[in-house]
């Protein structure tokens, strides 16, 4: 046995892995994939027969959930794949600031400042809108791989 010590790296997610296996026979529309390292929302699936090799394929086309990206990819329908860990979770919005940042209020009363406005323009027009007439403006912010992105918002009314 080594009596020297071992230096760990220490990492601030806890050793969380970003997304888990999932057989890709049972992956489903409206379910989550990664195709290409991007995490994708599954529209379509078909399943093809087994061939003379003894595999059914699963054909996945899937929408980056970040930026709208159509993807497609042919996995062996007994194989593993890669199902992102998504979260989605709604902040209160505080402010906006002048180069795109914005600031929200967490649950636990801290602010969270490093996510930028929506490229969506609809829902960009829609926060600032709603920000700019003062109403209270609660936004839900879908996490995955390491990436956070505005994805919606609830008015909840004036202030």
């Amino acid at each position: 046995m080594s009596d020297e010590e071992h230096q760990f790296e220490s990492k601030a997610d806890a050793g969380a892995s970003k997304t888990y296996p999932q057989q890709a026979g049972t992956i489903r529309k409206n379910g989550y994939i990664v195709i290409k390292a991007r995490p994708c929302k599954v529209v379509e699936v078909s399943t093809s027969k087994t061939g003379k090799h003894g595999h059914a394929k699963c054909h996945f086309v899937a929408i980056d959930i970040f930026t709208g990206k159509k993807l497609e990819d042919i996995v062996p329908s007994s194989h593993n794949c890669d199902v992102p860990h998504v979260n989605r979770t709604d902040y209160q919005l505080i402010d906006i600031s002048e180069d795109g940042f914005v600031s929200l209020l967490t649950d636990n009363g801290n602010t969270k400042d490093d996510l930028r406005l929506p490229t969506d323009e609809s829902l960009l027009t829609q926060i600032k809108d709603g920000f700019a007439e003062g109403k209270d403006i609660v936004v839900s912010v879908m996490s995955a791989m390491g990436e956070e992105q505005i994805c919606a918002l609830k008015d909840i009314g004036p202030k």
